[in-house]
């Protein structure tokens, strides 16, 4: 590959050299000096540039158009752009039967300038250069064969992997297009050639080379040789399909757009060259529609092979318009016509891409997750990118300019650079609201499903919760303001006033509404304090419940029955926070005089020192369960007093358990529990038979009481 490379080297380097210096070895040539002198005139670019000035002034003065109308009317300007087309038109239909006889002459031109050295050496050097421009762009690819194997063998298991292939393959194929770029057009520049000849071969040259830029991103967003790393999501079949016909059709602009302007360097008037370009135009006419209508379809899902697309009409008439728009040179609302239907569609490409890049591992799509920061990124900077491309060139066109404003300006221009401006500044506002809120959901997310944690992390993720969201909705009303402000100003309306007037308002808001601006900083001073999270228990007053989101005014508080209290800040006044840290919990039982308190005090123990090695409870047991002593005597009871400290919101299902195990404890070791009974007494033995009766029946329900506890 090397050796054949230099080769071509050397015999393109040779022929160039004798090619660069046949003008001047030429002893004796067909043509006089004098029309030789005057091609070379014409070849110049400053000649001709102050030929075509040199146009409008001496062309038919039957035209008596006034100078300038300012502020022409609606139907003035229509009118105005009727005649305009009129004129065209026929100028186009007077150019058209000259149109042989131009060539023709600028063919012979074309022959007298190369009849010393012929058109054929002029076609082998341009053969040579694009020749010299594949050896060293193979020279290249055996340079790099191992970079070239590394990269086909890149993982792309995860998102990072996939983008950092997609960052490689664009590096390798701009060093591709590099290498052919120095070996063809770098080549070409190292010469001196006489004007024409260096227009003809640099044109053709920059031709080949777009050519190639096509190739390269082609190859890259499709990747027909295999779907491992294609970008835009389709089928092989499909991937081929578009990657042949999207260069065609730029080889046949670019090939075109280069003739047209050689011919007229050569003297092709501009109706004549216009006709030729839209003779020109027919064929890219046609490509789009065999395009269109022989497009592969997706495959079915059966598996089936995927069928061509039929003639789709709207299409069709939509090209069709174009070029009729562009043969009258209408040309306003041709790039409307192509701004409006090709940005919608190369936004909705954009998105598809970046969905099938930015998939999580294992799964077709990135739906149903958290957008990336990367994701935000790309999708909305692409498509702010493509709406303001699409802004500035239909600025560009209408002849809208971004520099001061005129007297010249009518109202319309003014209004539509205003608008230009708010879109601009519209979907930068977007972009940083998308990528501050997704970077506040990530972290949401994190913090609520980051599993069971304890502690100072715990509590972090808690106020993460409650503070975020409230960042959030901030964070968009400021941005809102802040865009529509700059959207106004931009389109030239005064925004002192408004916001003087803002202002007053707010202070007029503030007086009438004391409550809320009551709630609202009571809000701030209660976060401040971080006097409560989402998710912990609170109480105040009558109100109680588990703490479920904020408001910039008020709390909503989800009681343990189910109601949800909404509660305003200003309202809240001293607020129990039963969450935080630790809860003690006391119980109390009531045992018989006769009990022995020592054995019941070394029972508790026992139990407090079960529970703190059950596996369920003893995460929750900060200190175990234990007898603080006896707390009164009662009529019928000793009461005796037990406490330990758990964490917050665990000690009732704690409690439930304790309460068993000392039932099942005291049952087992003679330990009774009192409970409050009536005895009956009357005279003789009707009297003591009543008693025993009525002492067997209470006996009977404290044996239920007991059982049912």
């Amino acid at each position: 590959m090397a050796k054949l490379a230099t080769r071509w080297l050397a015999a393109i380097l040779l022929l160039a050299i004798t090619a660069g210096a046949a003008p001047a070895q030429a002893s004796d040539p067909a043509p006089p000096a004098q029309i030789k002198a005057l091609l070379n005139l014409l070849a110049d670019p400053q000649v001709r540039d102050w030929l075509e000035k040199q146009k409008p002034a001496a062309a038919s003065p039957a035209e008596p158009k006034a100078e300038a109308e300012p502020a022409q009317t609606t139907g003035g300007h229509v009118a105005e752009r009727l005649r305009s087309i009129r004129a065209h038109l026929q100028a186009i239909a007077e150019a058209a039967p000259r149109l042989p006889q131009e060539l023709g002459e600028a063919l012979r031109i074309l022959y007298l300038e190369f009849e010393d050295q012929g058109l054929l050496q002029i076609a082998l050097l341009l053969g040579g250069f694009v020749a010299l421009g594949f050896g060293l762009q193979g020279l290249f690819l055996w340079l790099t064969r191992g970079t070239l194997q590394w990269m086909v063998e890149l993982p792309l298991a995860s998102v990072r992997d996939r983008l950092r292939a997609v960052l490689v393959r664009l590096g390798y194929g701009l060093g591709m297009l590099a290498s052919f770029a120095l070996g063809s057009v770098g080549a070409f520049l190292v010469f001196s050639w006489p004007p024409l000849v260096r227009d003809i071969l640099l044109g053709y040259l920059m031709a080949f080379l777009a050519i190639r830029l096509t190739m390269v991103l082609s190859r890259f967003a499709l990747a027909p040789g295999g779907e491992r790393f294609r970008i835009v999501p389709m089928t092989t079949p499909a991937a081929w399909f578009w990657h042949r016909r999207v260069t065609a059709l730029v080889a046949w602009f670019a090939l075109w757009v280069v003739t047209l302007e050689l011919l007229r360097i050569l003297g092709l008037s501009r109706p004549a060259a216009q006709v030729l370009a839209y003779i020109a135009g027919l064929g890219l006419l046609a490509i789009g529609l065999l395009m269109v209508w022989r497009r592969p379809l997706a495959e079915g899902p059966d598996g089936r092979k995927a069928e061509r697309g039929g003639i789709d009409w709207f299409v069709t008439a939509y090209f069709a318009v174009l070029w009729l728009l562009w043969v009258a040179s209408s040309l306003p609302l041709f790039w409307l016509l192509v701004v409006g239907v090709g940005v919608p569609a190369a936004i909705g490409l954009t998105q598809r891409a970046v969905n099938h890049l930015l998939r999580p591992p294992g799964t077709e799509t990135q739906q149903g997750s958290v957008p990336s920061l990367t994701a935000i990124c790309l999708e909305r900077g692409l498509r702010a990118a493509w709406i303001i491309g699409g802004a500035l060139l239909l600025a560009h066109v209408w002849g809208i300019h971004w520099g001061d404003l005129t007297a010249q300006d009518t109202i319309g221009t003014r209004l539509l650079r205003g608008l230009i401006s708010a879109v601009v500044i519209v979907l930068v506002a977007d972009l940083i609201w998308n990528l501050v809120r997704a970077s506040i959901d990530y972290k949401l997310q994190e913090a609520m499903t980051g599993g069971e944690s304890e502690g100072d992390e715990a509590h972090r993720r808690a106020r993460l919760r409650t503070l975020l969201p409230i960042l959030r909705n901030m964070l968009f009303v400021v941005l809102a303001a802040m865009a529509v402000l700059m959207a106004l100003s931009a389109m030239g309306i005064e925004i002192g006033p408004l916001i003087a007037g803002a202002g007053v308002v707010g202070v007029a808001v503030g007086f009438g509404a004391q409550t809320l601006v009551k709630d609202v900083i009571s809000g701030i001073f209660y976060l401040t304090d971080d006097a409560f999270r989402v998710g912990e228990y609170i109480q105040s007053g009558n109100y109680k419940g588990t703490v479920e989101s904020f408001s910039l005014r008020s709390v909503k508080l989800r009681h343990h029955r189910g109601p949800l209290y909404t509660v305003p800040f200003g309202t809240l006044g001293a607020v129990q926070n039963m969450s935080r840290d630790w809860v003690i919990d006391k119980l109390m039982v009531g045992i018989t005089y006769d009990s022995d308190l020592d054995k019941a005090k070394k029972l508790i123990k026992q139990i407090g020192k079960e529970l703190q090695q059950d596996p369920e409870f003893g995460k929750h047991i900060i200190e175990p369960l234990k007898m603080q002593g006896v707390e009164q005597f009662g009529e019928f009871a000793i009461q005796i007093r037990m406490k330990m400290m758990t964490k917050p919101g665990e000690q009732f299902t704690i409690r439930r358990r304790a309460l068993a195990l000392i039932k099942k404890a005291f049952d087992a070791n003679g330990i009774k529990f009192a409970f409050p009974t009536v005895q009956v007494a009357g005279g003789g033995a009707a009297g003591d038979a009543g008693a025993a009766a009525a002492r067997q029946v209470l006996e009977a329900h404290a044996a239920d009481g007991k059982a049912n506890a």
